[in-house]
């Protein structure tokens, strides 16, 4: 009879100063890779929008290996759930290092201790394309959208007239499926509500999150066409879902470096069967 195997697991709300805030992702440190069904199981018993698995790079590439599930799927890129993962390594393990390297599906990641308790993330950026707008766009956003823009990541963005109707959207989730496999992210400048310099919200169905609460691979897309629009490279943003959360990006080159804080909420052990 085989033994069952603990694993710690930690659930940290990234992009947030408070628990109960941001973007919650768990966070699973391991010796060794689980096997692919194991750690899809876990995610979607977690029931989160990203679990992280984190594990020794033997191949020195890197400090560690890093991927991302969803309940449903396994994801190129996950901001939230690698600011988590950086979180659980340098302040619960307590790994004493400036810097953290990932090897990833999306190249290797770096994140750095920033100002305070600020963790800064170093991304490549998806620079976004006009596109016409999709037939399923009206009924996805329930009216139109000034613009239509599609990302190298397969993400869709539309931009509306005010930061308010995008806090006010009310979206047609099976609309949003039929514009890409990948979700749809929707911004506006910001206002006097929100003292930003843009807001968004971001909607992915198909991965099994209708919405994202705070999402680190959509300010890939929008750090680039934001520091276009108001010809700044330094910018602050505020995902305005339910929980909502600050993301503060800086276009470097080919790249964007995304800071964000992050608060540990629940530290456990899972119970793996042998």
């Amino acid at each position: 009879m085989s033994m069952s195997i603990t694993l710690p697991l930690y659930q940290i709300d990234s992009f947030s100063t408070e628990v109960f805030g941001g973007n919650p992702a768990a966070v699973c440190p391991t010796d060794a890779w689980l096997a692919d069904e194991v750690m899809q199981k876990l995610a979607a018993e977690n029931n989160l929008a990203e679990t992280a698995f984190v594990v020794p790079d033997k191949t020195g590439a890197a400090d560690y290996g890093l991927r991302w599930f969803t309940p449903s799927v396994e994801v190129d890129l996950c901001g939230h759930a690698t600011l988590a993962t950086a979180w659980v390594l340098f302040n619960a393990i307590g790994v004493d290092k400036e810097a953290l390297t990932f090897t990833t599906k999306s190249g290797v990641l770096t994140v750095t201790r920033g100002e305070g308790d600020l963790l800064v993330m170093d991304f490549p950026t998806n620079a976004p394309r006009p596109a016409p707008h999709h037939e399923f766009l009206p009924q996805a956003l329930g009216g139109p959208a000034q613009q239509f823009w599609t990302a190298p990541n397969g993400m869709s963005l539309a931009v509306l007239s005010t930061a308010e109707a995008v806090r006010n959207l009310k979206p047609h989730f099976g609309a949003i499926a039929k514009l890409g496999k990948k979700g749809l992210i929707v911004t506006a400048a910001g206002d006097e509500t929100d003292a930003v310099d843009f807001v968004s919200r971001y909607f992915t169905p198909n991965e099994g999150i209708n919405e994202d609460p705070v999402t680190g691979a959509a300010h890939t897309v929008l750090a680039p066409y934001w520091a276009k629009v108001l010809k700044k490279d330094e910018l602050h943003a505020r995902q305005v879902s339910k929980r909502g959360g600050d993301v503060y990006c800086r276009l470097d080159g080919g790249r964007v470096l995304l800071s964000g804080h992050a608060v540990l909420y629940m530290k456990g052990e899972a119970y793996i069967p042998g």
